[in-house]
């Protein structure tokens, strides 16, 4: 396994001594409003003081710079080919909020071996940004891509909606990741739900499920509300957090960003961006060694 510089040794290819919280987004299935909370909870927490860069890690269906209405020129292909680093395709978005773009369209990026994925991930220690949080959008579903970025994060959320589909593939999910990767702690947001009390019962459904047959610790972040503003926030390109502020949904997602930035960092099981590197390389030597 390749060895990365120990921050402590003073040897951080990043010259960033922060801790940092790297967070996958996740969902056993499409259509769940994933991406879409992805981006408003990091330009929440942009707009809170931290300084956050959001990965589009859906290889193949990238679409996280359409919603913010960018057109990159490049992105992790790009990166994948040696022809960019990450700080040379990164995007400025609003409020502070970075983004390094993925690859829309391109079937080579949708089809990466674990070592692909892995030089996507290991191109991290090009970066030269002082971060607070990575948050990592990943692709719906369970493929080998999806599963190795979400191993590697030190936090796991996972978006359900009030659809019999997305319960069952999140429970699938979370099964998954437990039964055979050990995962044992997950949190959940019940988004597009039409009350508070749908939201909670959504949560209670699935946690009744998972305390039944695995052992896990679900911890419930909050339930985002149905919201039409996003249908138009999504049409005008804008994120809904700054198109409609004080919308139901606007005000939900900042809460859960209020939660999410006072949870405990780790300082000694993956505080770094060094850590998220070196655990996706530990992976890939695992199967290359199987």
């Amino acid at each position: 396994m390749h060895k990365l510089p120990n921050p402590a040794d003073g040897m951080n290819p990043m010259n960033n001594t922060n801790p940092v919280r790297v967070i996958a987004v996740a969902s056993g299935k499409g259509g769940v409003g994933k991406t879409n909370l992805s981006v408003n909870l990091g330009i929440s927490l942009a707009q809170m003081g931290r300084k956050v860069v959001l990965l589009d890690a859906d290889m193949g269906l990238a679409n996280v710079d359409i919603l913010l209405g960018m057109y990159p020129q490049f992105n992790l292909s790009h990166v994948l080919s040696g022809d960019k680093t990450l700080n040379e395709i990164m995007l400025n978005g609003p409020d502070g909020l970075r983004v390094i773009p993925g690859a829309s369209g391109i079937q080579k990026m949708s089809e990466l071996s674990t070592l692909e994925q892995t030089a996507v991930v290991h191109a991290f220690s090009t970066l030269d940004q002082d971060l607070d949080v990575l948050i990592v959008d990943t692709a719906a579903g369970i493929s080998a891509g999806v599963i190795n970025f979400v191993r590697a994060c030190q936090e796991v959320i996972v978006v359900v909606c009030d659809e019999p589909t997305s319960l069952t593939d999140a429970y699938a999910f979370i099964k998954l990741l437990n039964r055979d990767y050990g995962l044992t702690n997950f949190h959940i947001i019940t988004n597009m739900v039409k009350t508070i009390e749908q939201g909670e019962a959504l949560f209670r459904k699935l946690s009744k499920v998972t305390d039944h047959y695995l052992e896990v610790t679900l911890r419930f972040l909050g339930p985002v509300l149905f919201d039409e503003n996003l249908r138009r926030s999504v049409q005008k390109q804008t994120p809904l957090v700054i198109s409609y502020p004080v919308s139901k949904a606007s005000l939900a997602i900042r809460l859960i960003a209020k939660k999410i930035d006072a949870w405990p960092i780790n300082f000694h099981s993956g505080s770094y961006i060094e850590f998220f590197i070196e655990r996706m390389i530990q992976y890939d030597s695992q199967v290359g060694a199987s």
